[in-house]
């Protein structure tokens, strides 16, 4: 007959199962709602879950996701849903691939910056202002600091384990730039925005998304068709604007990252391609075409019908390649490197966007010092 364990041994997590493996590679593989309901039925797994080295682990192992938006109306009035598109083989029913991480119960939000699962969110068509959110842990807080400045970007500053992230902000009137007035708001440091110094940055659209790479936001401007490409770079560490050059591309280019790489893609759409560059040797400023995708105009008729409007096209990394998402009519369509469909699905009203959802538990001190703190509570619904 087994004895039973001294009062001296720690009693296993799992019978059968050694606490290493079951917590950390197990249960710091699940998705956020499936580790909160193992937390809701085993005390010890709730222990051995709710350390911050446990939770910047489980953060580091999620999927980085393409995230798609919303406007749904219900009996409650107008919300914009926040769906992640969760492209990994094993999950062939649509219910698995797009389940919503938040419905908010404000219309008109629309989301401006994503950065280590958290969310900021643009109210102000209805007067809201900026809030930001963490759709895995319900939190909701209000941005009043920055309420009349234009969001440029998110970042977090010095090692992430700090919890302290940073916003670069713009001055706009009429949708346009000022030039070289930029600020640095904190949050939860209680400060009002920070002006930092900047000169000659010259023009710049705070329309597009901004893209992390190397310790810095980067924006590709506008250019005339046949020009040369000019990415803006800001140096989060030296707060300091500088210029990179980038390969004239036809059609609307647009930039994302990709394990350490900054990448450039643009869609032709006279003739359904895109174009895909990768920076060979980022100091140097040294661009390498890697790929020409063409989409599969054939069977999508084939299956849909003849194309009367494309949407959206956005190039995003996937689970160690890149992936590609075409809307069209009322569909959303994957398509691979390689130019084959994968899935096509209808979008229920979503649009695809250029942000990523890497979801996270991982606590942030700044959210109870912001004004308005909620858990769990309006404008969640």
């Amino acid at each position: 007959m087994a004895e039973a364990p001294s009062a001296a041994e720690p009693v296993p997590l799992h019978r059968g199962l050694p606490d290493e493996i079951t917590v950390w590679e197990i249960l710091v593989r699940l998705p956020p709602k499936s580790l909160l309901r193992c937390r809701a039925v085993c005390p010890a797994w709730r222990r051995a879950t709710s350390t911050r080295d446990f939770l910047l682990a489980h953060h580091a192992r999620q999927p980085s996701l393409p995230l798609l938006c919303g406007y749904h109306l219900s009996g409650d009035g107008v919300f914009l849903q926040v769906t992640p598109f969760d492209y990994r083989a094993g999950l062939a029913a649509v219910d698995q691939q797009l389940q919503s991480v938040a419905r908010l119960g404000y219309s008109f939000f629309g989301l401006e910056v994503s950065c280590d699962g958290l969310l900021v969110l643009n109210g102000r068509y209805r007067n809201l202002g900026y809030s930001i959110c963490n759709p895995a842990t319900r939190q909701h807080a209000r941005l009043e600091e920055i309420d009349h400045f234009a969001l440029l970007g998110m970042y977090p500053h010095g090692p992430t384990p700090t919890g302290e992230y940073r916003l670069l902000l713009g001055k706009s009137s009429h949708g346009t730039l000022a030039p070289d007035v930029f600020y640095i708001f904190t949050l939860g440091s209680g400060q009002p925005p920070r002006r930092i110094s900047c000169s000659n940055v010259g023009d710049m659209s705070y329309k597009s998304t901004s893209i992390l790479c190397h310790g810095s936001l980067h924006w590709l401007l506008e250019q005339h068709e046949g020009a040369s490409n000019i990415i803006k770079v800001f140096d989060t560490t030296t707060e300091s604007f500088q210029q990179m050059r980038a390969p004239a591309l036809p059609g609307k280019a647009s930039l994302f990252e990709m394990d350490g790489m900054l990448g450039m893609y643009s869609f032709n759409d006279a003739v359904k391609t895109i174009d895909i560059w990768m920076t060979q040797d980022y100091a140097s400023e040294a661009w390498a075409f890697k790929y020409r995708i063409g989409l599969p105009v054939a069977e999508l008729t084939e299956q849909f019908g003849k194309f009367h409007n494309l949407g959206e096209v956005v190039v995003m990394p996937g689970d160690g390649e890149l992936l590609v998402l075409v809307e069209s009519e009322d569909r959303l369509h994957h398509v691979d490197i390689n130019g084959k469909l994968v899935a096509s699905f209808h979008r229920s009203g979503l649009g695809v966007t250029q942000l990523p959802l890497k979801q996270t538990l991982v606590p942030h001190t700044f959210f109870p010092t912001l004004k308005g703190y909620v858990v769990n509570d309006s404008p969640f619904i």
